[in-house]
């Protein structure tokens, strides 16, 4: 198989299955307990947790491990808006945002909470006269993410922080499709990341909180992480996610190297006809978002079972609907049904990518009874 779905998931990388390895098999104590083993355990969480503070570069701040990075969404969302006063209810943020930010607003606004949308151009940015517009001394948050994971548009956070902190409120970033391959630029008051997309374990996120940002505890418990978010860790998936940031820290300007080859690579293989969706200026370009007229793009994915990648978000894949990102940035249902989402990254070989680029452009052009 020849796999190019990176912003669903990615490899784990060896070194951090090696790093996991004693935690999954003889070092299985509790951190929470106070026996030798407990405490060992304790202190390996924490050295993972500087990793991955170290790997998200801000200061001023703390950490703390969630199951995932839609919990840590999910947490600073709901518990932003549990301590806001009243006279701030209102959440702004961008119609292209991931499912975890959106469903979560939908869900606040049954609560009470006002929410305002804002749309992004063709090439799926958001303007920032329009955030400057929303923002007022109404909102308690700005959610905006860093890296779209369907179209790998990148949005000006620092800007957007910026405005918010001139309002009176706080910038949520989901940085999970950015952390470990872009710098996160300074300005956010809380950032939630994941391990998965920078090649560790799934089943752990985490929730950077600048000082005082903290939200309201969503998960109530034991208190065992910083005393605000409950349930016992896993030392193995915490020493995982350590590894994984360490490596993704280390490896940063080889890794972004890596990808600007294939993206070039994968753009040389494709026949005209071809449209990119979302900036290419402004972009991660590990995520190639392209589409072609009259393409059967769920047809394509099954005629080519032996290369993975996607039609769009895995979280949304089962549900038959049209992408809501490209819907965003002005694609008919139609022009969407005709995209497909290559990811690739570190461990994607220019060979391989270039046959499967090479195949899919066939495939497709053979939809058409177009000569290959």
């Amino acid at each position: 198989m020849i796999y190019l779905d990176y912003q669903a998931t990615t490899p784990v990388a060896p070194e951090v299955a090696e790093a996991m390895r004693p935690w999954i098999e003889e070092k299985f104590a509790n951190p929470h307990s106070p026996s030798r083993w407990g405490r060992e355990a304790a202190a390996a969480i924490e050295v993972a947790r500087k990793h991955v503070e170290q790997a998200i570069g801000l200061s001023d701040g703390r950490l703390a491990f969630t199951g995932s990075a839609t919990e840590a969404l999910n947490w600073a969302l709901k518990g932003t808006m549990e301590k806001a006063p009243p006279s701030r209810r209102r959440i702004v943020t961008v119609a292209t945002e991931h499912a975890a930010v959106l469903d979560t607003c939908e869900w606040l606004e049954a609560q009470g909470c006002a929410v305002t949308r804002l749309p992004v151009n063709t090439g799926g940015l958001v303007d920032l006269e329009d955030v400057r517009a929303a923002v007022d001394r109404t909102v308690a948050v700005v959610a905006v993410m860093l890296v779209n994971n369907e179209i790998g548009v990148v949005q000006p956070i620092a800007e957007i922080a910026s405005i918010a902190h001139e309002a009176g409120a706080l910038m949520l970033c989901d940085a999970v499709q950015g952390f470990g391959r872009l710098s996160i630029p300074e300005g956010p008051d809380l950032i939630a990341v994941s391990a998965h997309k920078i090649h560790g374990p799934k089943a752990i996120g985490a929730l950077w909180m600048r000082n005082g940002a903290e939200p309201a505890p969503l998960i109530h418990g034991g208190g065992q992480e910083l005393g605000i978010r409950s349930g016992t860790l896993s030392p193995a998936l915490c020493v995982g996610f350590g590894a994984a940031a360490k490596l993704a820290a280390e490896r940063r300007e080889a890794d972004h190297a890596h990808v600007e080859t294939l993206w070039n690579a994968a753009l040389g293989q494709l026949s005209p006809g071809w449209t990119v969706n979302g900036s290419a200026d402004h972009r991660y370009r590990g995520n190639l978002n392209i589409r072609h007229d009259r393409l059967d793009a769920a047809r394509l994915i099954s005629d080519l079972r032996d290369i993975a990648f996607s039609l769009g978000s895995a979280c949304a894949s089962g549900s038959g609907r049209p992408s809501h990102v490209l819907r965003a940035v002005g694609l008919s249902d139609r022009e969407a049904r005709s995209s497909i989402r290559l990811g690739f990254g570190r461990y994607t070989g220019a060979d391989e990518l270039i046959d499967a680029v090479r195949r899919i452009d066939t495939a497709a052009r053979g939809q058409q009874g177009l000569a290959a």
